[in-house]
């Protein structure tokens, strides 16, 4: 693109569009941020389940921890 000399409408068309991609980097970043910490808080209520599980198949939770 050629513009005359003082016309800033190129420049400015070239900053909006430098905005909006960096715009768009940031929400795509922070989204997949949310959702790996989504996951990973997923991951980790299922290993306490499982973890508890185990812990009552074999029999190592006592009244004990029951009356808690």
């Amino acid at each position: 693109m050629v513009f005359a000399p003082g016309d800033k409408s190129g420049n400015d068309q070239e900053e909006a569009k430098l905005q909006n991609a960096s715009k768009q980097i940031v929400h795509t970043a922070i989204q997949q941020a949310v959702q790996q910490l989504s996951q990973e808080g997923q991951r980790k209520e299922k290993g306490t389940k499982s973890s508890v599980s185990l812990q009552l198949e074999r029999g190592q939770l006592t009244k004990k921890h029951e009356k808690k």
